[in-house]
């Protein structure tokens, strides 16, 4: 507690020009951007509701004034979608959200940031935009090598046993093989009444690691060949595979389970294991509200004949190309994304930070080790696999949207049993033939 008073007492300390250089105070001490009114928007998540929180800081440093808007996340993708095919000015920082940054990036609808950055009467050496990750930065940058948006969260699929006290008990490790899982699964499931699997419903992001582990992919050759591959024998062994896990070994309702109800379950020990994100994981290690603190384990998402395909999805803040506000916008993104911000909300208890010196920070390290998993580690180990292989490259693209709708109904029509494998992952195929050639997509 001490550490962290004397970090806050530092930061409160910092003068404005520290912290936002030339955004502070004009001529006569009138702050630069008195009079400004910024609108942002991001969907509704940990790290915006803090900056929400935090607001009145920068709103007193700037003299600007900040409407912020955090819908849920298929509202605001829909609405910032809209909003900036029409480059128009409703906005002046919108969340460059994953599945869109290749459309919203490489259509021009953002402004490249690093003339901002590297201008030092904008933007202090100390902000060090080589802090971020590399594995969070790539999505985030354009064709061209430029920067369009800075992360502010970097998370990675990984594997959890809420209770592996259960495997433990049977004699077996922690699965690290889709072989391996399956042999668990059947080793545990429903011992103390305790449901084996259960993913979010989100299929378009569970699904897809073990796709690619089985050898399948979604597109020929992500971003430059994008005719879909959702009906070869290997994604239909997948699909078997996965659907099985959900069928066999999960709760009543499986197939509906939202990411939250998924935490919940493993919170309580209701279900075993599951594959999220390292966010949604942490919880997990509190105290006040998990069962299974003292029973969990963590560990990379498994592996199966063609590999180890973590899932790893980033998130950042840029400015819409139609802002009439971007030096301002690009002061609210500094300051948003500070060193000095970010280490506060990781001492609040942010859970997926982008920045190194926020991961390796003791405060958030000794949080993410739980029961004796390394969150941090393992999420740092499937960021760099990923950006390493490039096989995340299928997310990005900018008719992934359309896709991932289509693994979501195949893999539900699987498991409720409406369907086999192979009828399910050919409509899906021919489906999404037919929503690429509507959205223009030369196949």
């Amino acid at each position: 507690m001490t550490q962290r008073r004397q970090f806050l007492t530092a930061g409160a300390a910092l003068g404005a020009g520290a912290l936002l250089p030339g955004f502070a105070a004009a001529q006569g001490g009138a702050k630069k951007f008195a009079g400004v009114t910024l609108n942002v928007s991001t969907f509704s998540a940990a790290y915006p509701k803090l900056l929400q929180q935090y607001l009145p800081e920068f709103e007193a440093l700037t003299g600007a004034k900040v409407n912020f808007d955090t819908p849920s996340f298929p509202v605001y993708n829909q609405r910032a979608d809209l909003e900036l095919s029409t480059k128009g000015s409703a906005y002046d920082v919108l969340n460059v959200t994953f599945i869109y940054s290749s459309r919203w990036i490489n259509n021009g609808w953002f402004t490249p940031l690093d003339d901002f950055v590297k201008n030092p009467a904008l933007t202090p050496a100390d902000w060090d935009i080589n802090d971020f990750l590399p594995g969070a930065r790539a999505p985030e940058t354009g064709k061209d090598g430029k920067l369009y948006g800075i992360p502010w969260t970097a998370e990675a699929l990984l594997t959890a046993s809420s209770r592996f006290d259960l495997v433990q008990a049977a004699g077996l490790e922690f699965p690290d093989t889709v072989d391996d899982l399956a042999k668990v699964l059947r080793a545990v499931n429903k011992k103390e009444r305790v449901a084996g699997f259960v993913a979010d419903s989100h299929y378009g992001w569970t699904f897809v690691p073990y796709l690619q582990a089985f050898g399948g992919n979604v597109f020929r050759k992500a971003p430059d060949d994008l005719f879909p591959t959702l009906d070869t024998p290997e994604v239909i062994a997948a699909a078997e595979y996965y659907a099985g896990l959900l069928r066999e070994f999960g709760p009543d309702g499986a197939v509906t389970y939202t990411p939250d109800q998924v935490t919940q379950a493993l919170k309580q020990g209701r279900v075993n294991f599951t594959d999220a994100g390292q966010l949604h994981l942490a919880q997990l290690g509190d105290p006040a509200t998990s069962k299974t603190i003292k029973t969990v384990k963590f560990g990379l998402v498994p592996k199966g004949p063609a590999g180890r395909f973590p899932g790893a999805a980033v998130h950042g803040l840029g400015i819409p190309t139609g802002s009439k506000n971007k030096e301002a916008a690009w002061a609210f993104i500094q300051w948003a994304l500070s060193k000095q911000t970010t280490r506060k909300a990781v001492l609040a208890g942010y859970g997926s930070p982008a920045r190194r010196s926020d991961i390796d920070s003791q405060d958030f390290r000794s949080r993410q080790v739980i029961n004796g998993s390394d969150l941090a580690k393992l999420s740092l180990e499937s960021i760099d696999l990923a950006a390493k292989t490039g096989h995340m490259k299928y997310r990005t693209v900018s008719v992934y949207p359309q896709i991932d709708q289509q693994l979501n109904k195949a893999i539900e029509l699987v498991v409720t049993k409406q369907s086999s494998a192979k009828q399910a992952f050919q409509q899906a195929q021919a489906a999404s033939i037919a929503e690429l050639k509507r959205a223009g997509i030369n196949l």
